[in-house]
């Protein structure tokens, strides 16, 4: 019994030894120094976006045969400037682009209570943001004042839009948004009801908290965070999604696969026809196509936490897209992204990121290679987009703060056992509850990020209901944000 007793008390103390070694931290590591050479986009524009909302509360109260007058004549001198604006190239920085753009946001806020125009509005929207598409064509992205200008005209007006179809009532917008019929010599498929080609690129935008620091920690705070190939087999004309995930790395999907996968919203974009590239071979974008997806399902490539899209021998998803294209010599992402903010460099370096000049999915819209042939928004999740969009928004302002991302680290050592056991799975092909690539310490402190989110979510969520009770409408993107801003302070 004494003999059973020690080894009892030697399997507990070396338990408790193991425990401790365990528990040892991660070297501790300074702010990641970052030096893009560029600066964070900054609206400074909330008397603008404050006085869209005042002209809706104003049109709210506006006699309906009056506002529909005032429409009508907003409605003119939109077309009529649209037209002006096709006449010949205009500069980025010419006054005639600020003019549109405000024009627009008035006629958002009355349109938001006169519904019947909504249809006006958004192919109006189409038109505008494939007009500055073509013009940007002749522009020089490389300038910091016009790709401030091209990210203002077309994330804005997106903006203005979706703030009416959020407030619509009797009027059911549709989920698909044809925008521009790009030619296509490539086979094709369909998804949610749109037609896509071989080649073409599905900007998606996630329900996941990680998929909304995505996209909203850039330089360029955007609506997109996850980048998919579509590969048509010529034959069987069976569509396929390649596309990089946290969880497996590199995959092939099927198109109920990907339908199946939680979207938000996704953006259908596809290289130009009349690129020298694509006159010189129509089909370039199924080569590209055809290569990732033979290349994925000959070797397993680890998703990229570094977002290093100079070594594809681990891939992230932007990555899967500027690769395949670049094997064809086309190079997308041709203006690369950046992240300058040193708060959220160092909570995106928590999660393993090491590359703050990168490739980021929302900023391929930019891109004026590509157009963009078709948008998708659900309607029933397009108010959860922008609800996470605001928390990550006062989230990022406070990490911008000099607040860290802090975890439990008495959970270390059991989540290290469980790291142990992933990494054995990884090995057999299997996927394991800790994403390879991805440490034990940044595993905790996901978790910590998905609770900070999760918290402030509730709390915005609160608010935004009792906003909708006192003031008969949802608030507005602007006002979540305040909701978010008060409740990441409480």
């Amino acid at each position: 019994m004494k003999k059973l007793g020690k080894r009892i008390l030697y399997l507990f103390a070396g338990l408790g030894i193991l425990y401790l070694l365990l528990l040892i931290p991660d070297s501790k590591e300074k702010d990641f120094a970052v030096n893009t050479g560029k600066k964070p986009f900054a609206w400074n524009s909330d008397s603008l976006w404050l006085q869209m909302e005042e002209q809706y509360r104003m049109a709210k109260e506006m006699d309906t045969v009056k506002l529909d007058s005032l429409i009508n004549v907003y409605k003119m001198v939109a077309e009529s400037v649209a037209i002006q604006l096709q006449a010949k190239n205009i500069p980025a920085h010419d006054s005639a682009w600020v003019k549109t753009e405000n024009n627009f946001f008035v006629l958002a806020s009355l349109i938001a209570v006169k519904q019947n125009h909504i249809p006006w509005l958004t192919d109006y929207y189409t038109s505008l943001r494939t007009l500055i598409k073509q013009q940007s064509q002749q522009w020089d992205m490389n300038d910091p004042a016009t790709r401030n200008a091209v990210y203002t005209l077309l994330y804005g007006m997106r903006a203005a839009t979706e703030e009416v179809l959020l407030q619509t009532v009797n009027f059911k917008f549709p989920a698909a948004m044809p925008v521009k019929n790009e030619r296509s010599a490539t086979p094709a498929a369909s998804i949610f009801g749109i037609e896509v080609h071989s080649g073409d690129l599905l900007v998606s935008r996630g329900g996941a908290e990680v998929s909304a620091l995505i996209s909203r920690g850039n330089d360029y705070p955007g609506n997109f965070s996850h980048i998919a190939l579509i590969y048509v087999d010529e034959k069987t004309k069976q569509p396929y999604l390649i596309e990089a995930h946290i969880e497996k790395g590199v995959a092939i999907a099927s198109v109920a696969q990907y339908e199946n996968d939680k979207k938000l919203r996704f953006m259908v974009m596809r290289p130009r026809a009349d690129l020298p590239a694509m006159l010189a071979n129509p089909m370039l974008p199924q080569k590209a196509a055809k290569y990732m997806y033979d290349a994925a399902r000959s070797r397993h490539y680890p998703y990229d936490f570094k977002m290093n899209f100079n070594d594809a021998t681990e891939m992230f998803c932007s990555e899967v897209a500027s690769y395949s294209y670049r094997t064809q010599g086309l190079q997308v992402w041709k203006y690369p992204s950046t992240i300058s903010s040193q708060g959220v460099v160092n909570w995106l370096h928590d999660f393993g990121v090491e590359n703050f000049t990168t490739q980021m999915p929302s900023d391929l819209e930019y891109d004026p290679q590509l157009s963009v042939v078709a948008e998708w928004r659900d309607p029933e999740t397009l108010f959860k987009d922008h609800v996470d969009n605001a928390v990550i928004d006062a989230l990022l302002e406070k990490a911008n703060n000099g607040a860290p991302i802090d975890y439990n680290i008495w959970q270390l050592p059991l989540v290290r056992v469980i790291k142990g056991w992933c990494i054995l799975k990884n090995k057999f092909g299997k996927v394991g509850m800790i994403p390879e690539g991805m440490s034990a310490t940044q595993a905790l402190k996901n978790q910590t990020f998905v609770a900070m989110h999760a918290d402030v979510k509730s709390k915005v969520m609160q608010r935004a209901g009792d906003f909708a009770t006192k003031n008969g409408y949802r608030p507005p993107y602007w006002q979540l944000v305040k909701f978010a801003q008060t409740a990441v302070n409480l």
